[in-house]
């Protein structure tokens, strides 16, 4: 048992295509209407069919009010670590506080290489996302004096001036899946953001340990560390397989998963509007029943 505690989010997870435009933003607009909590996109820049994810989820949050945004997860070789910060912090006030910053140390290096950024090996990409949160909070930190300096083996600021400070605390989440990563999630971030389909049975569960015991060395509680899951599934009249039937068979294993591995936001991607709304309308509401009914018990 592994349930943290933390109250359930629902989301969404959408292609950020670029052949209709309009679409993206209409997915996401409907996703906060039908009671959805975040809206996520994809972010590949180097990927010429999709639209660039920042300038989206800006768009976004001016045709929204409520929902939360984030990207899934920013591309970190591709934007330097103290233009992004300056941009979360940017969309958060102009948002009022709803924007999530999630970071990915990266993949496709072939094409992440052919838009001008460096190749990096596993290691080396680890080391330098540790090196990026350190170099985005302290661009976020207005209270502390003088300039941000910063010398790493990856990036390197030199006096920048700190700010703008962001409306509220920007959760940093982690697309993380190696040992690496998953210790560094647990010694520095806010949250594990990883994608259901490529997990193998027991990885929640191994990944779990390895963010709770590196929290506990670096002094923190593992319950600062959100467990979030990006989930893929399909709706039908009667179960055919993990989240494969109907709504109440999805809530029941969702529910399961929040008791058992401690994942409290559960991102549904799919560019399907009808799968959002049942998502939103019977999907979600079963699942905070069963948990709640649980966690009372």
């Amino acid at each position: 048992m592994s349930d943290y505690g933390h109250d359930l989010i629902f989301g969404s997870f959408l292609t950020p295509g670029s052949t209709d435009p309009a679409r993206p933003v209409s997915l996401a607009v409907l996703a906060e209407q039908v009671g959805l909590d975040l809206v996520t996109f994809q972010d590949h820049p180097y990927q010429p069919a999709y639209l660039d994810t920042w300038t989206l989820i800006s768009y976004v949050a001016a045709r929204t009010t409520r929902v939360r945004l984030a990207a899934n997860v920013t591309n970190l070789p591709l934007r330097p670590p103290a233009v992004l910060a300056r941009s979360v912090a940017s969309l958060d006030l102009l948002s009022g506080g709803r924007t999530g910053l999630g970071l990915g140390a990266g993949g496709f290096w072939d094409a992440i290489e052919a838009m001008g950024g460096r190749r990096l090996s596993p290691g080396q990409a680890v080391r330098a996302l540790e090196e990026a949160i350190d170099v985005i909070r302290q661009i976020w930190d207005t209270e502390a004096r003088g300039g941000v300096r910063f010398d790493g083996d990856f990036y390197r600021v030199v006096g920048a001036k700190r700010g703008p400070a962001p409306a509220h605390d920007v959760p940093v989440w982690l697309g993380a899946y190696k040992p690496r990563m998953l210790a560094l999630t647990g010694r520095r971030a806010d949250g594990w953001l990883p994608s259901l389909p490529y997990l193998q049975p027991g990885d929640l569960a191994r990944g779990n340990a390895i963010i709770d015991e590196a929290a506990t060395a670096a002094g923190r509680s593992p319950a600062e560390v959100r467990r979030l899951l990006n989930i893929t599934g399909r709706f039908a009249a009667t179960g055919r397989g993990p989240l494969h039937g109907p709504a109440e068979q999805w809530a029941e294993e969702l529910a399961d998963l929040t008791l058992t591995e401690g994942v409290s936001t559960f991102i549904l991607s799919s560019d399907d509007p009808e799968d959002l709304r049942r998502f939103a309308a019977e999907v979600a509401p079963a699942t905070r029943e069963l948990v709640a009914a649980e966690r009372a018990g």
